[in-house]
């Protein structure tokens, strides 16, 4: 098996290879290249987006009080044209922003609130200390250190929860940073903090600008950002994200291509200070992915659906299983007959190598370390912290597969009733605030039972809105076909 992942074409630190232009392209940049013209313009009211997007404050959903917003409120119908108060002002908008400002809308995060610092001074030394990217410091300086210094920007690194680990750079900026919570310590988070280059690019998993007025909260609109995640070179796991922020001399393109450039090379340094990737070990990653990469010998191999769904399910019974078992755990329609299914193995074994798949009973030759088997494992053992820190999030989401359904939901609620019961606020925040738990009523109590005191409002209000809507009707998870669990 690890041969035919081999074949595969791939980075020097073992990422898919990307289309650079494809990763720079309208979607992700917010900026056109400034000529001299706009760089006069800069100096004397700004650019053209920078003015563009000043405008664009006034079209963007308001928030003029504190009330909790309810579901009606959000997806009222009011227009002529049947479109919502939220549709309405964001058609003007890039789509990575308005479809971003609408998850922002479905987390309830409040315009006018600010980040919530979630880490003191000993908790955060410790964390980052322990931190992948802690290794990548001193490249990540190196190259971006002087720049943001000099141009009064702010360098920052943030974990894959959104949690600022490292927020440096001109002393000038860090200190008007600091009305806005943008501090070491701090959850930016897209379900947390809004739009926001960080946020919205471990959002996306995509490197991302946001210029100005297309951040969702108001507070932050004076600020231009260019992000990108950083991965680990061997799964592909995210491990969190690298930021530029500063003002409007940050909205031109070359800004995000500096991130995306830094991030590469961060990714480098890991797989230069990290041990060799053992050649036999095979590791299936399908945990907050719709398609599972299959990685072996430091080569990765992004697979079909149907092809992630077979393997996650071969990987979860090593013993091997019969052809119509087989049949059942993978399609929902009665009608498929074993035709088909022999005909999605032989693709499979053609991709994989003839000798990795075998028959009778279905069965992988090869052990594989599968992503969702190591979380079961920790929790298994009572390593909560560490199940929790690998959960990159639901088994193969988009599967409806029924032999998934099922190893997706049981996974989910172990963990998150283990959560549950060690009540570690930072553990219930980091599920409470990510895109599957903004929905989960039994997390966010816990969370309020849990968190010290000061903390405690936005959380609170958090949780009023969803009970709020709970009593109302279907919260967002509901209307999209999921389980709330109350």
């Amino acid at each position: 098996m690890s041969a035919a992942v081999g074949r595969t074409t791939m980075t020097a630190t073992g990422r898919d290879d990307l289309d650079e232009e494809a990763e720079l392209s309208e979607a992700w940049v917010a900026a056109e290249p400034r000529t001299e013209r706009d760089e006069s313009a800069g100096r004397h009211g700004g650019t053209d987006r920078g003015r563009a997007t000043r405008r664009g404050t006034e079209t963007y959903p308001r928030a003029d009080d504190d009330r909790p917003s309810t579901d009606a409120d959000r997806h009222s119908t009011d227009n002529d044209d049947g479109s919502t108060d939220v549709d309405r002002p964001l058609r003007e908008a890039r789509p990575l922003v308005a479809a971003s400002w609408r998850r922002s809308v479905r987390a309830r995060v409040s315009p006018d609130g600010s980040a919530r610092v979630e880490l003191d001074e000993d908790e955060l030394a410790a964390y980052r200390e322990a931190h992948p990217l802690s290794a990548a410091m001193p490249v990540i300086r190196e190259l971006m250190g002087a720049y943001a210094t000099d141009g009064e920007h702010l360098l920052a690194v943030c974990d894959a929860a959104g949690r600022m680990l490292w927020v440096e750079g001109h002393p000038g900026t860090l200190r008007k940073a600091r009305g806005m919570n943008f501090v070491a310590g701090a959850r930016w988070s897209e379900t947390a903090a809004g739009t926001n280059a960080p946020g919205t690019a471990l959002a996306v998993d995509r490197p991302v600008q946001v210029v100005a007025a297309e951040h969702f909260r108001r507070p932050v609109r004076a600020w231009t950002c260019a992000a990108a995640p950083v991965h680990d070179p061997y799964s592909g796991r995210v491990l969190g994200a690298v930021d530029i922020t500063g003002g409007e001399r940050l909205a031109h393109p070359h800004s995000l291509g500096f991130v995306q450039a830094v991030a590469r090379a961060a990714e480098s340094q890991l797989a230069l200070l990290g041990p060799a990737p053992d050649p036999g070990r095979i590791r299936l990653s399908a945990l907050g992915r719709d398609e599972a990469v299959l990685s072996a010998g430091g080569r990765r191999l992004r697979l079909s659906r149907r092809h992630s769904e077979i393997l996650v399910v071969l990987a979860h019974r090593p013993d091997g299983v019969g052809g119509d078992e087989l049949l059942t755990l993978l399609y929902e329609d009665e009608s498929v007959t074993p035709v088909t299914l022999r005909a999605e193995l032989s693709r499979l074994r053609a991709l994989l190598g003839a000798d990795a798949l075998r028959s009778r009973p279905y069965r992988l030759a090869g052990a594989v370390d599968a992503d969702f088997a190591t979380v079961d494992r920790k929790l298994a053992s009572g390593a909560v912290a560490a199940a929790a820190g690998d959960y990159a999030g639901p088994l193969l989401p988009a599967s409806t597969a029924p032999g998934v359904v099922r190893l997706r939901e049981r996974l989910a609620d172990r963990l998150r009733a283990a959560l549950v019961d060690r009540a570690d606020p930072g553990l219930l925040a980091d599920w409470a605030y990510s895109a599957w738990g903004e929905d989960d009523v039994v997390v966010w109590r816990a969370l309020c039972a849990a968190v010290p005191a000061p903390q405690l409002p936005p959380v609170r209000a958090r949780l009023d809105s969803l009970e709020a809507e709970l009593s109302a009707g279907a919260t967002g998870l509901q209307r999209s076909g999921h389980h709330t669990r109350a």
